[in-house]
């Protein structure tokens, strides 16, 4: 029998985009030596699509301009018999095209259309599994705001925000400070579709909550300001499996320099140099209450389910380290590295972490294709005899 073929996407069109590359080198190396065949797919930042194997070093992204030389452009497409296919493009003059099978979708994006479903629905499109969750809830997961929403719909704590938008802010700024100024400093000010702490402020009067917002806006029409949580203590906890049936790695606690996490604190270690998620200083298992750690990890099972989540997914609270009162951040459909470093805690090292994900993937697509796909009708033979309503008797010139 062939080698399944699993095709690892990143890149993307992402402020995020070299924390993809990190995860996806991350993943090549593991998988390097399992029973799959390896393809990668590299989205530029400007959109263009790459493959070859130049692609699956990380050495190699020193010079991004040499991606561009030393890679083969490709696109989607599909064979003869109806099956998704990654497709190189020629290189010379009637030089026959490679294509490899698509069987799986190891999507490593963050950030951008890798991660807010539109990805996701291209895959579904072209009927190819893939890795994570689908394009519902990666579009809310993504999306601050509408997650935050639908988790206090649900009775889940959240913290208080004012949300707006650009043309609101040009329009109507006295407005939008003086009800941010009911939520009382110091607030936190965020881009609502962006990860990685990127665009991400801490304001302790309007004379810095300006300028935090101008910034945020370089990243998003849409900003988030939220009530500051203080003395504040980040605790994340990550889930795996899909909706209904799905477990919890232990609980981290992240520790950065200043009690807000920098995108720095995330991904670059004490040297400077970019090492990923699982390069930064943490706690795990964090050190907090049994009970505490019970009620996260619950409350982490409970907004998987509600958003519909697959795959595996990072959920980050905020935790009033006095009063122990904890509210729900942010969910990260696809977090960086695969959160694998939680659930070595748990005695899955990374390689079998990624073939669980695999595995996941190809069984809600045989879930799903087990289903009615169509629904047999007569109706267009019955409207070709009939004729459409309002188009009889209405002229048309060719």
């Amino acid at each position: 029998m062939d080698k399944k073929t699993v095709i690892i996407a990143f890149g993307g069109v992402s402020p995020e985009h070299e924390v993809s590359v990190i995860t996806a080198m991350q993943t090549f190396s593991a998988l390097r030596d399992s029973s799959y065949r390896i393809v990668p797919l590299y989205i530029s930042k400007s959109g263009r699509w790459f493959t070859g194997e130049y692609l699956s070093k990380l050495e190699n992204f020193e010079n991004l301009d040499k991606i561009v030389e030393n890679s083969v452009p490709c696109s989607m497409a599909q064979n003869e018999q109806g099956k998704a296919v990654l497709k190189e493009m020629p290189g010379g003059f009637l030089k026959k095209s490679i294509s490899h099978p698509a069987d799986v979708m190891l999507t490593a994006f963050h950030g951008g259309d890798g991660e807010n479903g539109s990805f996701q629905g291209l895959c579904e499109m072209y009927n190819i599994p893939f890795t994570g969750s689908g394009v519902l809830a990666s579009s809310a997961g993504m999306d601050k705001l509408t997650a935050k929403s639908l988790c206090r719909a649900h009775g889940i704590n959240v913290v208080d925000d004012v949300h707006f938008y650009e043309s609101e802010w040009a329009d109507h700024s006295e407005s939008v400070l003086n009800k941010i100024s009911k939520l009382g400093y110091p607030v936190v000010v965020k881009p609502v579709h962006l990860g990685s702490s990127i665009g991400v402020s801490v304001a302790e009067d309007q004379k810095k909550l300006i300028p935090a917002i101008e910034l945020a806006f370089r990243y998003d029409e849409h900003v988030l300001v939220e009530k500051a949580v203080h003395p504040l203590m980040e605790i994340n906890c990550a889930v795996l499996g899909s909706a209904g049936d799905c477990r919890t790695s232990v609980c981290e606690r992240p520790l950065g320099r200043e009690e807000l996490l920098s995108f720095s604190d995330k991904y670059m270690n004490d040297s400077g140099e970019a090492k990923g998620m699982a390069s930064a200083a943490r706690e795990i298992p964090a050190d907090i209450s049994a009970e505490l750690t019970s009620k996260i990890q619950n409350t982490s099972k409970k907004v998987f389910t509600i958003l519909n989540g697959s795959g595996v997914a990072r959920l980050d609270f905020l935790v009033n380290s006095q009063s122990q009162e904890y509210f729900f951040n942010e969910i990260n459909t696809i977090p960086g590295s695969f959160s694998f470093y939680l659930w070595e805690e748990s005695g899955m090292n990374f390689s079998e972490l990624l073939h669980e994900l695999i595995d996941l993937a190809l069984e809600r697509h045989r879930r799903k294709h087990g289903r009615v796909q169509s629904y047999e009708t007569n109706l267009l033979s019955q409207k070709a005899v009939k004729g459409l309503k309002g188009l009889k008797g209405a002229g048309h010139e060719s």
